[in-house]
């Protein structure tokens, strides 16, 4: 009988720690591998780990109170806890942005395994010598530790992660190196890098075979990625979005796809938590304009204080509104149905644009774009129709009908120059203007700050404010408060569906809803 107990023990202790791992791999995931980043997210989110840890401990007196008399008793109330824990670790099918199982997760998960295997073992060699305390005490450490496998399965495979990633960077090096006629234009900047690398494609499209980075894919191995499985030998241009968190990132991309042309769209207190500094975030972006050959050309946005801060002395073309660049766009008439200007190039040649996308910000974008198509040879004239037909990136400022309301979906990311632009968006349109949003979040230090000048901003544009997450939001919260904005308008919630629910149940009035969705926290926030 006892023998049975023990495998419904251990086989109790192992899904309840696989699906406890699969959690732990997923945050990995999430917070790019980094070790560093991943302590921080532990530390954050430590009151969802005691409880566990509290419960998990429960089994050693269980055990050592009943081995004597009630031994079975004992093996099976520790079974039942194991259980529960592992019906409270079950894997979540409603997560933003699900795990993804590449090479590099199914090796962290097999060594974590590996290392609960070799506890387990060593609990059955105590079990074999009556040692069954020991077992107990064993099994409890390997669950409370598994947080910890995660850490100690990367540390394990790091090697071999190295020597991988390193054969897939020469890999795409040599890819690159094999096209000698491929134009590669970089791009990256605080915000808007990801908008003017969606317009910029569709412009060069007019012309040329064009190869983007697609979605978020602009991490170095994101980009390396792209070149191994997507780039052809018939492609002619390859926009590569490229982000970074820390110094050095954009060089790093930089050295495998030797970029001729970088755009930097704007410099601003993005990432900080990683950055420290905005000294540090205005070096790393301009490791693109650096990494440029005698013949290549930077195409900086004029508008952005923080760019013109910065000395360089590279050849570089200037783009913004109103006069504030060799390519300027001027004569903006704005509207919820779109915008339409003038652009005046260099030469002093000049054309009038029409395009969908709402608001200054849009059209500092498209300029930006405009002026690297012009420059590699696509006329004022053939880029009106491409212009016009241009659509937001999805989640950024991208309109949404829903019935009745419109949404104004703006969900990807946040950041201090982001969240007024979407705001002053917002105000553009009739109706009753409602904000959702978890605020922002990586601004180090200045986090407080920027989400309380948030809520100040929204007080003077919304009707309703639903904050997602009440411990995440209260700089938000203190910052309508500031504006002696009313409370009952302001609503706390736990998740967007709840937010939704909020404003078809108690919002539900016979004007218009203008939905404005500021940001969406991935699982690990």
């Amino acid at each position: 009988m006892d023998f049975w107990l023990y495998v419904l023990l251990i086989l109790s202790f192992f899904v309840s720690f696989g699906f406890w791992e699969l959690q732990m791999t997923h945050m990995f995931q999430l917070n790019s591998y980094k070790p560093d980043v991943q302590f921080k997210w532990l530390c954050k989110n430590m009151r969802s780990v005691l409880p566990k840890w509290i419960i998990s401990l429960s089994i050693i007196p269980i055990i050592i109170f009943l081995h004597k008399s009630h031994n079975s008793i004992g093996l099976t109330v520790a079974a039942v806890i194991f259980i529960i824990l592992a019906y409270v670790n079950k894997p979540t099918t409603t997560a933003k942005k699900p795990l993804i199982y590449t090479n590099r997760v199914k090796r962290l998960l097999l060594t974590g395994i590996i290392i609960e295997l070799a506890i387990v073992a060593i609990a059955i060699i105590f079990r074999e010598h009556n040692h069954r305390i020991a077992l107990s005490v064993l099994l409890t450490t390997g669950y409370i530790a598994t947080p910890f496998i995660t850490f100690a399965a990367n540390f394990i495979n790091m090697p071999i992660e190295k020597s991988i990633n390193r054969r897939f960077i020469n890999d795409a090096k040599r890819i690159i190196k094999s096209m000698p006629d491929l134009t590669v234009i970089g791009i990256t900047g605080s915000y808007g890098k990801t908008s003017v690398k969606y317009y910029l494609t569709k412009l060069l499209s007019e012309k040329y075979n064009v190869l983007m980075t697609p979605e978020s894919y602009n991490t170095t191995l994101g980009v390396v990625r792209t070149i191994r499985e997507n780039l052809r030998a018939t492609h002619e241009v390859f926009v590569c979005e490229m982000g970074a968190r820390n110094i050095g990132d954009i060089k790093e991309i930089c050295d495998i796809v030797h970029p001729k042309y970088g755009i930097i769209t704007a410099i601003g207190p993005q990432h900080l938590e990683s950055f420290k500094t905005l000294d540090n975030i205005k070096k790393t972006k301009f490791e693109l304009a650096n990494s440029l050959p005698n013949n290549g050309i930077a195409f900086l946005n004029g508008d952005d204080e923080n760019i013109k801060s910065v000395s360089y002395n590279g050849s570089s073309i200037t783009y913004g509104l109103d006069g504030n660049g060799n390519y300027t766009a001027f004569n903006l008439s704005l509207s919820s149905a779109g915008t339409s200007f003038y652009v005046r190039t260099p030469s002093g040649e000049t054309a009038e644009f029409s395009t969908r996308l709402i608001g200054r910000h849009n059209v500092l974008n498209v300029i930006g774009a405009i002026a690297v198509a012009h420059t590699l040879g696509i006329s004022l004239v053939s880029l009106k129709m491409p212009v016009k037909k241009l659509e937001p990136a999805p989640h950024r400022l991208q309109l949404i009908n829903n019935g009745s309301d419109l949404i104004i979906d703006d969900a990807y990311n946040s950041n201090p120059n982001g969240s007024r632009v979407a705001l002053n968006t917002l105000s553009m349109f009739e109706g009753t203007k409602i904000l959702v949003t978890p605020g922002m979040v990586e601004l180090g230090d200045k986090q407080d700050e920027y989400n309380c000048e948030f809520g100040e901003n929204a007080a003077n544009v919304c009707d309703f404010v639903i904050l997602v997450g009440e411990k995440q939001t209260e700089s938000i919260y203190k910052g309508l408060l500031n504006k002696k904005y009313s409370q009952q308008k302001i609503f706390v919630v736990d998740a967007i569906q709840d937010a939704f629910s909020v404003i078809h149940n108690k919002l539900n009035g016979n004007e218009k809803k203008i939905i404005l969705l500021e940001n969406d926290l991935p699982d690990n926030f």
